[in-house]
């Protein structure tokens, strides 16, 4: 069973995310200060760190190279109100694994602690479907060889459809997959989207259901790609 520290000052915040992780059968252990964290790590080991950087003692970025110097098994999630380019690039430079901003959606912060999990276990996936590679790890796709550049969303439409081939997928279901239900994604994004995918891949791999959805085509390359 995986276990997660959570560094957060903020109690509310701290049930929030306790609640959804516990939901998923997470262990969870809670601090409120940087010297809070320090000493838990120096006599625990966790999975996870959810952490936030505006602490009553201090900012915790400022530490971020030592803690993972100590903690090289350890994934760092930062979730901090810092919301400038700037800020995510500075995180991710000294050492956290992944950056999501306050406001937050708790199922998004539920996906991304599986997806670091995923990726710390080094349970990278490949799909093929003929001469398309897609790998889940680092939101790789190869067409015969050739590395095609999605966006991130892109990718994450693209693997949602080829890893469950047999499913038509509704716009909705996109979009509560993809976008955790946000409000201002609207049917149109989702058409957008796989329309640049198709004209990156090729448009027979996305088959359009009508008035249902989207659906994979693994056999695309047997019919013309």
């Amino acid at each position: 069973m995986a276990s997660i520290l959570i560094v957060e000052d903020d109690k509310d915040i701290r049930d929030i995310l306790r609640t959804y992780l516990e939901i998923e059968k997470y262990i969870i252990y809670e601090v409120e200060s940087i010297n809070q964290m320090n000493d838990f790590l120096n006599k625990n080991n966790v999975d996870i760190i959810l952490l936030d950087v505006m602490l009553p003692d201090g900012e915790s970025i400022d530490i971020l190279p030592f803690i993972r110097a100590k903690n090289k098994n350890t994934g760092i999630i930062i979730i901090s109100a810092k919301n400038t380019d700037r800020d995510k690039i500075f995180g991710i430079e000294n050492g956290a694994d992944d950056y999501i901003t306050k406001p937050f959606n708790p199922r998004e912060v539920i996906a991304r602690v599986r997806a670091l999990l995923k990726r710390l276990k080094n349970e990278d996936e490949k799909l093929q479907f003929g001469n398309l590679e897609i790998f889940s790890d680092n939101y790789t796709v190869k067409y015969k060889g050739k590395i095609i550049d999605l966006t991130a969303k892109e990718f994450e439409i693209l693997y949602l459809l080829a890893k469950n081939p047999e499913k038509i997928f509704t716009r909705n279901d996109i979009i509560d997959k993809i976008w955790y239900g946000e409000d201002f994604i609207t049917d149109r994004v989702i058409d957008v989207h796989i329309s640049m995918i198709r004209s990156k891949i090729g448009k027979n791999w996305i088959k359009t259901i009508r008035n249902l959805g989207y659906k994979f085509n693994k056999s695309a390359e047997v019919i013309g790609e």
